[in-house]
């Protein structure tokens, strides 16, 4: 079965166990190793210039090797950096170069998706990246507070007013994991040992320790983001790519095919 009909069958539900309601899906398709490229890109964070000219290469790369391939999205792409909201937007459309894209979900990401639903819930998001963000859709937070509170009720009618419908779609619709052929491509990371079943959802998108120092402790080899370092980190059963575009300018991508493991820079 193809790549297009297996996402098909799991867009409709079919191939996956039910999985409770505000749980993110996790999608599997298959033990084989895929007879295409995977290109995992790093945590965006904001990004744009960065992740455009991290696509061209992959294009250019597969137009190199005339072979098809996978662009899979590690998450975050949101806050910190300048353009969250042309980020989301890019990545909410069909590719312009035809490149067939898969996005994860982040902690970031999981974050302003709440904070859009339920500002006074998550309010330490602010703090955490968020005020690059709601800059990028032209929301000055400093201007909604008083006396060092924030106005939560003109917030909240900003956001339902200036997030876009396709932006809260494509936050809501992101998988927390993508399992294909020996490789597991998550945010974070796992909780050592544990089936992927029986994972939660918060190890999914933000664990660190003790993954970064055990690895999976599984039969496979994890792909992630999350966790920033100054060069990708091949460490026990996985592989690390944050190389925090945001402050460094350099998006790593990763390729893998029939075995091989390369950057594309």
């Amino acid at each position: 079965m193809n790549f297009v009909r297996k996402m098909v069958d799991w867009m409709n539900g079919r191939g996956e166990a039910a999985r409770p309601a505000d749980l993110r899906p996790r999608i599997d398709l298959g033990h084989k190793s895929p007879g295409y490229a995977i290109y995992a890109i790093g945590d965006v964070h904001g990004c744009l210039k960065e992740l455009l000219e991290a696509e061209a290469r992959i294009a250019a790369d597969m137009a190199a090797s005339n072979l098809p391939g996978l662009v899979v999205l590690l998450g975050d792409y949101v806050d910190r950096g300048p353009d969250s909201s042309a980020v989301l937007s890019h990545l909410a459309k069909p590719s312009a170069a035809g490149l067939r894209r898969l996005a994860l979900c982040g902690n970031h990401d999981d974050m302003f998706l709440k904070f859009i639903e339920d500002p006074r819930s998550v309010l330490t998001w602010l703090d955490f990246g968020g005020r690059e963000t709601l800059m990028s859709y032209g929301i000055d937070i400093e201007n909604l507070q008083k006396r060092d509170k924030v106005d939560v009720v003109a917030l909240k009618r900003l956001l339902d007013e200036t997030v876009p419908a396709a932006h809260i779609d494509f936050l809501r619709n992101m998988p927390s994991a993508l399992r294909l052929g020996e490789h597991l491509f998550v945010h974070a990371g796992v909780r050592p040992g544990l089936p992927l079943e029986e994972q939660s959802e918060e190890d999914l998108l933000w664990i660190r320790e003790p993954f970064i120092s055990r690895g999976p402790q599984l039969p496979m080899i994890v792909v992630h983001g999350h966790t920033p370092v100054q060069e990708p980190d091949i460490g026990p059963g996985r592989i690390g790519i944050d190389t925090c575009a945001y402050a460094t300018g350099r998006l790593t991508v990763l390729k893998l095919f029939q075995g091989e493991t390369s950057l594309i820079g």
